[in-house]
Parts: structure tokens; C-alpha cells; sequence
């Protein structure tokens, strides 16, 4: 059975983007992405919303994966690659060929399918999405980089508070730490 996991990156104090809604406060170091890439290689699939797939598949698929770009990042590319993707939107209609979009409606219904036949981390990314599958989520990631951005898009945004427990807690030479939890 699979397990559902909602890893973000986010400033320490949780936002995944700035108020202008960008990414460049991560400035990940190799040692942030030389964990990443153990995460992704026992990552069975990516569920990804609209926004995050289109700020991933880009830069993964055909910017980093080129001669040039350094080894560690090579392999994540490389990696991302050979993953099945799934997309959840009701905008896009169509991916390139590898990929699979899911309508939102359909959402619950498709990851509670996968968690059933597919044995393995089924990796959740962005924080609409999260927050509508909150039910069928059983590790929440963080990887908090040393920075503080004031304002923008939370980790997670929902209307309730959600108790949890730390599992484990990691801090990389970088200044980024890593924490891992899970529902009591």
C-alpha cells in the first residue's frame, strides 16, 4: 500500500513563496539537493497541483537536465524524469506523453486508487492540493531554508489546526533543516 506524503519547501517562517509569489528566497545548496534526490529515487509517483507541475517540469525536464548543469542536479533531473507524474487540474488539457492529468473532482477518488495499488511514497506537492486531500495524507515534510520572507503562500491552508508529531529532524551544513512528521 501506498503512503502519501506532502513535502514543500518553505522560509522558516512557512511560506513556500514570497509575497510576489517567487521561489529565488530557496537557494538550494548541494546538500539540500543531494537529499532531495535520496528522497525522489524511493519515490514511487509525483501529485502535483497545476502550479507546482508547471514549476517543476520545465527546469527538471529540459533546463537542468542538460551538459553543464552540475552532477547532483543531473541526477535529480534524471530522476524526475523516470517518475510517473500526475497532474491535478481542471485548466491544463494536455501534458506531454509519461504524465496524467486528473480533474480535481476526481481527486480524492484517484489518490485513494493509487495509495491502494501502488506500493511506495506517492510524493504530494502544493498547498491547494494538500489541503483537499488532508484526510489521505500521512507524512507532512518540511525542508525549512534559513531565511525569513515576511508573507506569501503558507505551507498548508486550511481553517483548523492539525495536531502532530515529530519523527525525525534533521539539520543540513547548509543552515536548512529537514523535519518529518506524522498524525498521532
Amino acid at each position: 500500500m501506498g503512503k502519501v506524503i506532502y513535502w514543500m519547501n518553505t522560509s522558516i517562517d512557512g511560506y513556500i513563496e514570497d509575497p510576489d509569489g517567487r521561489l529565488d528566497f530557496m537557494d538550494p545548496a548541494e546538500d539540500f539537493q543531494q537529499a532531495a534526490n535520496d528522497h525522489v529515487r524511493r519515490t514511487a509517483a509525483f501529485l502535483f497541483g497545476r502550479r507546482l507541475y508547471e514549476a517543476m517540469e520545465k527546469p527538471w525536464t529540459q533546463d537542468l537536465g542538460k551538459e553543464g548543469a552540475p552532477a547532483v542536479e543531473r541526477e535529480f533531473a534524471q530522476l524526475y524524469k523516470e517518475t510517473p507524474r500526475y497532474v491535478f487540474s481542471d485548466t491544463l488539457q494536455t501534458v506531454p506523453e509519461g504524465l496524467t492529468i486528473v480533474r480535481r473532482k476526481d481527486a480524492v477518488s484517484e489518490v485513494t486508487r493509487l495509495k491502494q495499488e501502488i506500493d511506495g511514497t506517492l510524493q504530494l506537492g502544493g498547498p491547494e492540493l494538500a489541503a483537499s486531500l488532508l484526510d489521505l495524507i500521512d507524512e507532512f515534510w518540511v525542508y525549512a531554508f534559513p531565511v525569513i520572507v515576511g508573507g506569501g503562500k503558507p505551507y498548508l491552508p486550511v481553517r483548523e489546526g492539525l495536531r502532530l508529531r515529530l519523527v525525525e529532524h534533521r539539520s543540513l551544513a547548509s543552515g536548512t533543516t529537514f523535519r518529518r512528521f506524522v498524525r498521532p
